[in-house]
């Protein structure tokens, strides 16, 4: 059976502190920090707050939907559980951006094995 809990107006981030409210554009269920972008583990699927771990979340990247919708990968920093959550439309966009090229920024060979080709 669920559990029930009632439900909050707002959130303090686990990671950068910031009071965060939970409503949010886009979403029905705001799960993140629209600023540094972490999560806290809570719900094993959208809103059911079924998760008991509520650890950190850090986001480790983003996938971009087939409807070409973003959502944030977030990794438990305790239990190493994955989740996909959907961006939200007041996401600090220089904070996507940056977790979005972080793979190119650091690519799994040297860059010099492209003048080889």
């Amino acid at each position: 059976m669920p559990r029930r809990h009632a439900r909050v107006s707002s959130f303090r981030c686990v990671n950068c502190r910031l009071d965060v409210s939970t409503d949010a554009p886009g979403t029905a269920h705001r799960n993140h920090c629209p600023t540094c972008l972490w999560s806290r583990h809570l719900d094993h699927t959208p809103g059911d707050r079924a998760a008991d771990c509520a650890s950190g979340m850090a986001p480790i990247a983003i996938h971009a939907r087939q409807d070409g919708e973003w959502a944030i990968i977030h990794r438990c920093t305790a239990c190493g559980t994955l989740n996909a959550n959907r961006v939200a439309g007041d996401d600090n966009p220089l904070t996507l951006m940056r977790l979005a090229v972080a793979p190119l920024a650091r690519p799994p060979f040297p860059l010099d094995y492209f003048a080889q080709l």
